[in-house]
């Protein structure tokens, strides 16, 4: 008996990229029916993905017979986990042609303008920031010369409203555009997807009851749980405000304020910012802790420095983390460095501030020539590897798997960058309080519990009889 075998078709995923040079990518062409003047329409569909975000479906609409056109956009992803909160500060012409991904769900605000778009009012679209505030132009514009006969007073509102309007858009004045999203697929292009966006900041909320009806997953007679309330108002709050502690400056013991901040890095995962500073003394603090569990894995992370674009790397280092350079014979050691989010430059720089801070006795007069010449040498190198007069390279081996370097590619395929993820050994579990603590069947443990104390007090009443 022989076994026949059918070769199996080539698989293309449904949602691929945008391209001038793909001609099998068409839309999907469907015939159905105008809503205006019901004559048949042709309706034309195409699944696609934009580039560091999801996939949508893109909707257009038009009548050969009226004319009337209609575009539309749908998620092609199901509802995220969390809402998604975008806040935009538009300074630069570049942030006017930002595209702006923007569901059916959305709520768009510009508070210098007392503009709110909520949700529900719009269709989901692919816009910019400046064709937001254009078609919201172009709507008040529509009937404007018959509304200055019938209503002259809201119509001079509108053009006071609209040159406000256009004060913004010619950007002699920064403004805010705030995009807020229960099922959390909304978008804001970064200019450089490589670097973090530094006028744009993106967070995620808990949805209160409100949104889960709009997006369905509640029943309309379903009462908010007043229990849960504060614990989404904390959560809300810490993404979105700088908290306060109240403290004391550890130079000099006056009373002062510790301001803390979580917020994300991308591709990677949410860290809380520390920053103290002490306006008795002038000392400043700042410190960065993550703001997830130890990883499963270790992770050693290697870069090698080469150009500009290399020093300019964003860099995590958690105060677990042990960083060296093999070209320079240095080992720091695991929490020498307190954890920091800054760049590789930056990090060579404190390393170097901190060599020449604790080195001094190498540099005094009791220094031998060798150690002073030893330690002259070293800074000297520091300086070469920032000025790019050197190739160096740099490990941050963290046991706990949460330090980070900023990849120049997307995906992770870059030449001058390796992770290598490893199990953790005795003494890093030990280092961590690993081997201490159980994170398994804790009913063992209530039971061990519950016979030693039923154990002490047969003995306590053995020795009162």
């Amino acid at each position: 008996m022989t076994e026949q075998k059918e070769a199996a078709a080539p698989t293309t995923s449904l949602y691929s990229e945008l391209s001038a040079d793909d001609v099998e990518q068409r839309p999907m062409e469907i015939e159905s029916l105008c809503m205006q003047c019901h004559e048949n329409g042709t309706t034309r569909l195409m699944c696609t993905r934009i580039p560091y975000y999801r996939q949508v479906i893109l909707v257009s609409f038009s009548c050969d017979h009226c004319g009337y056109r209609n575009n539309e956009l749908q998620s092609g992803e199901a509802a995220q986990e969390h809402g998604t909160e975008i806040v935009l500060n538009v300074k630069l012409p570049a942030d006017l042609n930002r595209q702006i991904v923007k569901s059916e769900y959305a709520q768009l605000e510009v508070p210098e303008l007392e503009l709110v778009i909520p949700y529900k009012s719009q269709t989901g679209e692919v816009t910019t920031v400046e064709g937001v505030l254009s078609r919201v132009k172009s709507g008040l514009l529509q009937n404007q010369d018959l509304r200055r006969i019938q209503n002259p007073e809201g119509a001079t509102k509108i053009d006071a409203f609209i040159e406000k309007m256009d004060h913004y858009l010619e950007l002699k004045e920064p403004f805010t555009l705030k995009l807020t999203d229960p099922s959390g697929n909304c978008f804001i292009q970064n200019p450089d997807p490589l670097h973090v966006d530094p006028r744009c900041i993106t967070s995620h909320y808990c949805r209160r009851l409100a949104d889960r009806k709009l997006l369905g997953f509640a029943d309309d007679d379903e009462v908010e749980d007043e229990e849960a309330a504060p614990e989404w108002r904390s959560y809300e709050d810490a993404k979105h405000e700088v908290l306060r502690f109240a403290t004391e400056c550890p130079n000099c013991g006056a009373p002062t304020e510790t301001l803390m901040k979580p917020t994300d890095i991308p591709f990677f995962q949410t860290v809380i910012i520390m920053s103290t500073t002490c306006d008795a003394c002038g000392n400043k603090t700042n410190e960065v802790k993550s703001g997830s569990s130890i990883r499963d894995y270790g992770c050693k992370t290697t870069v090698t420095i080469k150009e500009d674009v290399d020093l300019a790397r964003d860099v995590l280092k958690s105060d677990t983390c042990n960083l060296s350079i093999p070209e320079l014979e240095l080992d720091v050691g695991y929490g020498a460095l307190a954890g920091r989010f800054t760049t590789v430059e930056g990090l060579l720089g404190a390393t170097r501030d901190q060599l020449v801070e604790q080195g001094r006795f190498f540099f005094g007069d009791s220094a031998s020539e060798e150690e002073r010449e030893k330690m002259t040498n070293l800074i000297a190198q520091f300086d070469d590897a920032i000025a790019l007069k050197r190739v160096l390279t740099i490990v941050l081996d963290d046991p706990a798997g949460n330090s980070y370097v900023q990849s120049l590619t997307t995906p992770f395929d870059d030449p001058r960058l390796q992770k290598e993820f490893y199990e953790r050994s005795f003494e890093h579990k030990e280092m961590l309080g690993l081997n201490d603590m159980k994170v398994e069947n804790y009913g063992e443990m209530d039971a061990i519990e519950e016979a030693e104390e039923e154990h002490e007090q047969k003995n306590e009443e053995a020795a009162c009889s």
